[in-house]
């Protein structure tokens, strides 16, 4: 318990108060419930209509106060409503105690906020838990009503028409469980990131400190070449003029190795780096399709949990080929794979923001892509003013890793596949 109070103000009617955290300790229960609930013959609030009602779960904390854990939705207009399925943590709802206390109240909606309370009823997670083999209704009591009138019944009821339960796993169970992650590296080598020779180039190898790219690279990839086993990682260039004929490449293998484009180790890939820059010509446009269509295609080839791909893509500029990068993203978003993007350079990068899909669900042509797979990062946020780079690495790569997790267990759980049984040590 913790007591934060304001401190004295000269103000003769202040108001500030104190502020109080409770704290408790969550179980390690990592179940997760589905369930669905419907009410019948619900007390009409609404002069003008019936009512619009909502529940608000509550879950007991060990003080014997009462923490809100859940809402449903409001459905409109009705005293008979059905609301839709909802999932929420054992955790959240009892803290993996089953016969905890489980409050539940009915409201009807109020659009100014002022809800009116139509009733409430208690149960547990062990009563909940009995639906899945038998309907369970509930009498909605409202304690003032009941009181004031003798023949008062109840507010109406609410009956648990479906509850199932399954484990909710974990990054680590997955990657405990032998999958695979693959990292593949994709770097710009378009003219507009300046000639390498010249130190405003972002490309610039000074011998004192590594170019933006080197950057970023090495602090994505040394956290994640810990969850590559082999430590071999494919590593293209786009947007170059290749030798020895000069054409132009979108996904050309840093190593100049075509049939086996992996490089040992992100130093490994750093070296082929540093040597492509000394023999290929930057050029343009910047195009992304062609080295994500590569990476799909090997991740379609094992879609069973035990392989997963991570491309991460550095880039100084705008897509020249935003079309067809979407259509690329949209069809591997089906796909056991993760893209980041990480922007150096003063650019605007609105197109890789559109890419990311944290606010609007990508799409292409009227598809849309089946999860957000992209993570875009621009690198100048994480310039550290004081020098220090070291930490401005890490929080780099803190940020650009962020959403790999999850990415990954929301492919898993559409395919409904579960980790394989990690062996004994």
């Amino acid at each position: 318990l913790f007591s934060l109070n304001c401190p004295p103000c000269p103000q003769t009617d202040c108001r500030c108060g104190t502020i109080l955290l409770l704290a408790e300790e969550l179980s390690n229960c990592r179940d997760i419930v589905t369930m669905q609930l419907c009410a019948n013959k619900l007390d009409k609030k609404d002069f003008f209509g019936k009512s619009d009602p909502f529940l608000v779960f509550y879950r007991s904390n060990e003080d014997g106060t009462f923490t809100i854990c859940h809402k449903t939705e409001v459905v409109k207009n009705t005293l008979n409503p059905v609301w839709q399925p909802f999932t929420i943590p054992v955790r959240a709802l009892c803290n993996g105690d089953y016969d905890r206390t489980v409050k539940i109240d009915v409201y009807d909606w109020d659009r100014d906020g002022s809800h009116d309370f139509i009733g409430e009823f208690a149960t547990s997670y062990r009563e909940l838990s009995r639906a899945q083999s038998q309907f369970t209704v509930y009498e909605v009591l409202n304690p003032r009503k009941k009181c004031k009138k003798k023949k008062y019944v109840n507010s109406g009821t609410v009956t648990l028409l479906s509850f199932s339960v399954e484990s909710e796993f974990t990054f680590v169970d997955y990657i405990r469980g032998g999958t695979q992650l693959n990292f593949t590296v994709a770097i710009d080598f378009t003219a507009s990131n300046g000639l390498p020779s010249q130190p405003t180039s972002l490309h610039y190898v000074s011998p004192y400190q590594l170019s933006a790219y080197a950057l970023a690279l090495k602090a994505v990839g040394e956290i994640i070449q810990d969850y590559d086993s082999d430590k071999l990682f494919p590593a293209y260039g786009f947007g170059a003029k290749v030798p020895p004929d000069g054409k132009i490449s979108h996904h050309f293998p840093l190593n100049n190795n075509v049939d086996n484009p992996s490089c040992a180790g992100i130093e490994g890939v750093l070296e082929s780096y540093l040597q492509s820059l000394r023999t290929v010509q930057l050029y343009g446009p910047t195009n992304f399709a062609p080295v994500i269509n590569q990476v799909a295609g090997t991740a379609a080839q094992v879609t069973d949990g035990s392989q997963y791909h991570v491309l991460l893509i550095i880039t100084d500029g705008v897509i020249s080929d935003m079309l067809q990068t979407k259509e690329a993203i949209v069809t591997a978003s089906s796909l056991p794979m993760s893209i980041i993007i990480v922007g150096v350079g003063p650019a605007e990068f609105e197109a890789m923001e559109e890419l990311d899909g944290d606010e609007v669900r990508l799409s292409s042509r009227g598809r849309y892509a089946e999860r957000d797979i992209v993570q875009f990062v621009p690198f100048r946020d994480y310039v550290d003013d004081s020098g220090n780079q070291v930490l401005s690495m890490a929080r780099l790569a803190k940020d650009v890793l962020a959403e790999i997790p999850e990415q990954l267990l929301s492919y898993m759980k559409t395919r409904d596949i579960k980790p394989r049984r990690a062996d004994p040590e």
